[in-house]
């Protein structure tokens, strides 16, 4: 098994690889992880000392649990996993505080204080509510690390991947026009008067065309050994932290998996 990164790109939050000699169960079972298993942090509960603004407490609290929050996993522990068994310490939750009164204007994600610098929201211009003249909101929120099976407001990223595109022409093409035409992914170029294979552009390439209705020669198949994976994060960890903490994970279950077998024996 092999992996090679496509693209790492830090300012967006993207990262692109190929996962080489492998197979479609490891790959759904990487990208399962990454979705589901992987902790970040979230607003879990809320107290309101004041709210007459528009919205109710709950619909605030909702929007609350929905903000992305920074998140350092060497800090903080799943609250099941943690040594005061969920009942809340300083290990598996943090405090957040909101103190909003305008005359009018919106309330917004930056306005949360964190009682910890390393945790605060992703995109601190998200609006909360908007408050009129005379209305106040002040409240204390509680972040816990979870995963995205229990509330998708605790997933860190959108994963997808596809089996990598092959291509080839295998012979002579007689119409080389007639497939640049129903070419949108610029896959194919003509030089010299014969169609080519645009290798920089191969992995945009639609498994769903089938070219071979136009010119046998032109073959696309899917690689049933190597995959071509996609990761946008949703910012409360980089790409690089998901991939090597769904790693982690995909070992730990491996080894309970072991140790649950020595005691059937």
């Amino acid at each position: 098994m092999e992996i090679r990164v496509l693209e790492n790109n830090k300012d967006n939050g993207t990262l692109s690889f190929i996962l080489k000699d492998s197979d479609h169960v490891f790959a759904n079972t990487l990208r399962r992880l990454m979705i589901d298993e992987v902790p970040t942090m979230a607003i879990e509960e809320v107290e309101f000392q004041k709210n007459n603004s528009i919205l109710y407490d709950e619909m605030i609290a909702h929007r609350l649990g929905l903000v992305p929050l920074k998140t350092d996993l060497k800090s903080y522990n799943l609250p099941d996993k943690c040594k005061c068994e969920g009942k809340g310490c300083n290990r598996c939750q943090l405090k957040l505080v909101l103190r909003a009164t305008k005359g009018s204007g919106v309330v917004y994600a930056s306005e949360l204080k964190s009682k910890d610098p390393a945790v605060k929201p992703v995109f601190g211009e998200m609006p909360i509510v908007k408050l009129l003249k005379g209305q106040t909101l002040e409240l204390e929120a509680t972040a816990v690390l979870g995963t995205g099976k229990q509330h998708m407001k605790w997933s860190p990223c959108h994963v997808w991947y596809k089996y990598k595109p092959i291509v080839e022409i295998t012979g002579d093409v007689k119409n080389p026009e007639a497939i640049i035409e129903v070419d949108h992914n610029n896959i194919f170029e003509i030089k010299d008067r014969k169609l080519t294979v645009n290798k920089d552009r191969v992995l945009e390439c639609d498994l769903s065309l089938d070219f071979s209705e136009i010119d046998k020669n032109v073959k696309v198949t899917a690689s049933e050994t190597d995959f071509v994976f996609y990761i946008e994060s949703f910012g409360q960890l980089s790409c690089k932290e998901i991939v090597n903490k769904a790693i982690d994970i995909l070992d730990e279950q491996l080894d309970e998996f072991v140790e649950e077998l020595k005691k059937a024996k």
